[in-house]
């Protein structure tokens, strides 16, 4: 499962709710007609009966989301979509769920921690890097000057950083 998204506030009083989305695209939501919650772990499937972009923010309504007391009971569960739901990325493209977690080596091979977290800018994403021997987290910006390679199978990016920048 591949978190999208997460249920923030209700919208309205008819079980519309808004959507903090985690893809490029807010809309690209909406074209997956059944969602995933996740609640306590546990993941549950249920029917989109209503999505779209209202304003900047993703809105919509599942199927038995009849009010705004029930909306607001889903508040904070995360929205999922199963991996093999996705497009595939092309070349050089990758999800952020697959870069959480990998490795980070400097070009001395030093390692500098695990990513933790993707940042959106604006300008350009940026991985969040945490290392056991370091309490503060590295940002790296997720640029080409920056990123040297990226080997998912692997489990490894190679970046052109320091651990004192």
């Amino acid at each position: 499962m591949v978190v999208m998204g997460r249920v923030t506030v209700p919208f309205g009083v008819k079980g519309w709710f808004k959507v903090y989305t985690l893809t490029a695209q807010p809309e690209n939501l909406c074209d997956y007609p059944n969602w995933w919650l996740q609640g306590d772990g546990e993941w549950r499937e249920v029917q989109v009966v209503g999505a779209k972009v209202q304003g900047a923010t993703l809105v919509a309504r599942l199927a038995g989301v009849e009010s705004r007391e029930a909306a607001a009971a889903l508040r904070g569960l995360n929205i999922g979509v199963p991996r093999e739901q996705l497009p595939k990325p092309t070349s050089g493209e990758f999800y952020w769920a697959d870069l959480i977690g990998l490795r980070v080596v400097d070009t001395k091979q030093q390692e500098l921690g695990r990513v933790v977290r993707m940042i959106e800018t604006g300008a350009n994403d940026v991985l969040v890097v945490k290392g056991e021997e370091r309490p503060e987290e590295l940002l790296i910006p997720f640029i080409a000057d920056a990123i040297l390679q990226v080997d998912v199978a692997a489990g490894v990016i190679a970046v052109d950083w320091g651990r004192d920048y």
